[in-house]
């Protein structure tokens, strides 16, 4: 579903992705490693918002290496940024119709929302301001990319700058929304809870991939590998703009 050919990314006299060369179709990918180990940057690549030195993007059998954030959209690609934007004067149901493409809709507008915990009374006419919890907004968010039915949603770190409960809850979320979506997830998390659900995990390290393979194995490894070095696992701050 999506190739990265030979993907290079080189910004103030640093390379901060190496030769990436992945193919990516499982369901539920996560990308996870050290800060400042390039993984926001290898998203926004990926989505378009930042343009790669050298190398190819292919998806679903199409070079789109040069192709616009919104073109990509067109395609089927949602990007979810780390800190949700808030649009003021639009409310909760009218950004599920906007992401879903079509007028309201208010029976699939509740079900999305029920999808990520939230009530529909509750909701649907709130406006999206500062009145909204950082965890209020990130549900949100992935009730849009569930209402848009993308090929392909991409998530930088959702667990970021939420409180205890509300990580609790956005496990069941992903484990919800990995069962009803359509299409094909790619999340970076350092949280072990999430890791464990992906099919597979995508470790990056100083830029390069340092392993690619079976959740099970990697975290496996990881245990034993990675987390008295790095503490990855366990950090829920979010990445630098090289992260």
């Amino acid at each position: 579903m999506l190739e990265l050919q030979n993907i290079c990314f080189h910004a103030d006299d640093k390379d901060i992705l190496k030769d990436i060369n992945l193919k990516i179709d499982d369901k539920f990918v996560a990308i996870t490693g050290p800060n400042g180990s390039g993984k926001s940057t290898l998203l926004k690549i990926i989505m378009g918002i930042i343009t790669p030195t050298s190398g190819k993007i292919i998806f679903d059998g199409q070079d789109i290496t040069d192709l616009a954030v919104n073109e990509r959209a067109n395609l089927g690609m949602s990007f979810a940024f780390q800190q949700p934007v808030r649009f003021k004067g639009l409310k909760v149901k009218d950004l599920l119709s906007i992401a879903a493409g079509e007028g309201v809709d208010v029976t699939k507008d509740c079900s999305y929302l029920r999808a990520v915990g939230l009530c529909p009374k509750d909701y649907l006419d709130r406006e999206i301001n500062d009145t909204l919890s950082g965890g209020e907004m990130k549900r949100i968010e992935i009730a849009m990319a569930a209402a848009r039915g993308g090929k392909l949603s991409l998530f930088d770190e959702p667990e970021a700058g939420i409180d205890l409960w509300s990580f609790q809850s956005l496990i069941e979320v992903f484990e919800n929304l990995r069962e009803v979506t359509n299409g094909n997830i790619l999340i970076i998390s350092h949280q072990e809870r999430i890791l464990e659900i992906a099919d597979k995990i995508i470790y990056l390290k100083d830029g390069t991939v340092d392993r690619y393979d079976d959740a099970e194995k990697i975290m496996s490894d990881l245990n034993m590998k990675y987390m008295g070095g790095c503490g990855c696992m366990n950090s829920k701050k979010g990445d630098s703009r090289n992260g």
